[in-house]
């Protein structure tokens, strides 16, 4: 499913242009926004003022977090022990036996409390155990994050009742699989124009009917989440998120959908005939369905580049391997230059994206309602385009090996490296859960908000003249200060001291780079005005660059966290250290290929071609 969010504000845009469906949409994202000021590390590092005593120290987990962790993940891993991933991929099943073995693991439930039945861990324990599972099989790790981060779970335990949670949670701990049903065939990014629809049965019931697309594991749940339109005259285009039973009068499974990758994904077409649903189940309150979606998918969000980290450190592994013991030209292949380039590459984003997956998920279990929008956001983002391009180079470094299926080097006798299978699996995360081209919109939108509620009615043509002229003293008073502090040498204050001291000249350089990128994003919106929010290639570009210092700072921060934990012997400190300093240098890299994107006058000529061949 899709992030279902448009990044420009109502504010920053003259609506009386707009198309009556743009205008709604536009609308509708906006009503479900979390108007909590984001006051995270993203936050800061896009606005020039990072405020890096929130990453250093590390948040640990407790010893006791820990140590339950430990105790899942074994077991985890003994089921999975005897799994077969790649005949679960050959014939597009995952075995009940093994949905039962999971079940009883208490797998459905890792995060459930435990007065419902579940296990109570942790999100750094889920995310762990997202991240065996990702290296083991998409297929599982699809099917149990589809059901706990974005199925009934995630939501009761936001939005839900006590009555609903005490009847639905249970069911779901105990391995009752469940789903969440909001695309549809002509709604992706656009929520305005869903058709499903909820009427209302009298005091106590609605009716629904419509068609959802691409519900994931909906033809094995016994409940999913969906999303529908409860219009009222104030507000035509509400929607409200019903928790719908499959063994009701007219829900059917119409047809089940089939991939390239995750070939066992139990993905489906829904159709809702008549459905009578009780308004008890209801969740957030009527009206509310866009906050509920998108709320339980910031936090939801994190399990995606968990498996991505899995998934990455499993070919980290294999690609080592092979280009040790692999002889080419006198040499093994892992000693020269090209595939010596790749795998340095991939272990180090390997360890960053791990820092980054642990860092969100001690956000959120430092407190359950963060605001982790951001993070998650820009986890989901970058973990996944890196993960496209780890496995992407793992395929190359195994050549023929690698594009031959396991079922096939194990019948020729070769170790039975899953590179394929991985490939085509790994493909999805780009799309899953908000495209990168909406995760950039979307966090575009974020990064903009501090500037739009300085200085938005500026530029808003809808306003009278003495609203825009009040608004343009306010706004030339804040950033008469804020702007010249851009311009001056930034400080990591007290927090890069507790670096070692090795790492402390690159967290020296992310605090520069914020304040760089800061007046840049100012430049672009006072350059641009309302007209940024077209210029979608020129936020993208600012998008990646503060994704690339957030991600950069999780990794000097957990690099730092492992350099002192006192189990680490001296060797492993140096290879840490060099590794995370390479990373460095790869970060600086691309942060020059994102500026130098900023000053890309394809832009315009693109957009121009295209419509060429559109036509």
């Amino acid at each position: 499913m899709k992030t279902e969010l448009a990044p420009p504000p109502a504010a920053m845009i003259d609506m009386s242009k707009m198309s009556p469906g743009q205008k709604a949409a536009l609308e509708m994202a906006e009503a479900a926004r979390d108007e909590r000021n984001n006051a995270g590390l993203a936050a800061g590092l896009f606005f020039g003022t990072p405020n890096f005593d929130q990453i250093l120290p590390f948040p640990a987990q407790s010893v006791e977090d820990r140590d339950q962790g430990d105790a899942f993940l074994s077991r985890l891993r003994g089921v999975l022990d005897h799994a077969d991933p790649d005949e679960i991929d050959r014939t597009g099943e995952i075995p009940d036996a093994l949905l039962e073995e999971l079940a009883a693991l208490g797998a459905f439930g890792i995060k459930i409390p435990r007065q419902y039945k579940g296990l109570g861990l942790s999100q750094t324990n889920y995310s762990r155990a997202a991240m065996l599972l990702g290296g083991e099989c998409g297929n599982l790790a699809a099917l149990l994050s589809a059901h706990q981060s974005i199925g009934a779970p995630q939501p009761l335990i936001l939005f839900g009742t006590e009555e609903q949670k005490a009847k639905y949670l249970p069911r779901c701990a105990q391995g009752e699989i469940s789903a969440f049903a909001l695309t549809e065939n002509d709604v992706g990014s656009d929520p305005a124009r869903m058709t499903t629809m909820a009427v209302p049965d009298g005091p106590d019931h609605f009716i629904i009917n419509g068609e959802k697309l691409w519900c994931t594991n909906s033809l094995k749940a016994g409940l999913i989440v969906v999303m529908a339109r409860t219009p009222t005259r104030d507000k035509p285009h509400a929607t409200s998120a019903f928790i719908v039973e499959t063994s009701w009068p007219g829900v059917e499974i119409i047809h089940r959908c089939r991939f390239m990758g995750l070939r066992a994904l139990y993905n489906g077409v829904v159709r809702f005939e008549n459905v009578r649903v009780p308004r008890e189940n209801i969740l957030g309150g009527e009206g509310r369905g866009l906050k509920v979606a998108l709320t339980t998918l910031n936090t939801g969000r994190i399990t995606l580049p968990a498996a991505c980290t899995g998934m990455a450190k499993r070919c980290v592994e294999i690609s080592t391997r092979w280009a040790a013991d692999r002889v080419q030209w006198g040499q093994p292949v892992g000693k020269h230059a090209a595939v010596a380039d790749k795998i340095a590459r991939m272990g180090a984003d390997a360890f960053a994206m791990e820092a980054m997956v642990r860092y969100v998920s001690a956000l959120v279990d430092r407190d359950k309602h963060a605001d982790v929008r951001l993070e998650a956001a820009i986890a989901k983002l970058w973990g996944s385009e890196r993960a496209w391009q780890i496995v992407d180079d793992t395929m190359q470094i195994r050549g023929g090996r690698g594009y031959e299926t396991a079922d096939s080097l194990r019948a020729r006798g070769e170790t039975a490296d899953p590179v394929e299978r991985l490939f085509r699996d790994c493909r999805i995360n780009t799309i899953f859960e908000g495209s990168s081209e909406i995760m950039r919109l979307f966090i575009a939108r974020e990064i903009l908000d501090p500037h739009l509620k300085i200085g938005a009615d500026v530029v808003n043509s809808t306003l009278p003249l003495t609203r825009r002229a009040k608004a343009v003293f306010r706004a030339g008073r804040t950033y008469s200060t804020w702007y010249p502090r851009m311009w001056l040498p930034a400080s990591t204050g007290l927090a890069g001291k507790n670096l070692h001291p090795d790492l402390q000249k690159d967290l020296q350089f992310i605090a520069g780079q914020s304040r760089k990128l800061a007046r840049t994003l100012f430049h672009a919106m006072a350059l641009n005005g309302p007209a940024l929010e077209r210029r979608q290639i020129l936020l993208g570009s600012l998008v990646d660059i503060g994704a690339e210092l957030f991600v950069w700072s999780t990794t000097l921060s957990y690099a730092e966290s492992r350099i002192t934990d006192s189990s680490v012997n001296s060797g492993e400190i140096d290879r840490l250290v060099r590794k995370v300093h390479y990373f460095g240098k790869l970060t600086r890299q691309r942060l020059r290929q994102h500026y130098e994107k900023l000053d890309d006058t394809l832009e315009k000529e693109a957009r121009e071609v295209s419509r060429d061949l559109m036509s």
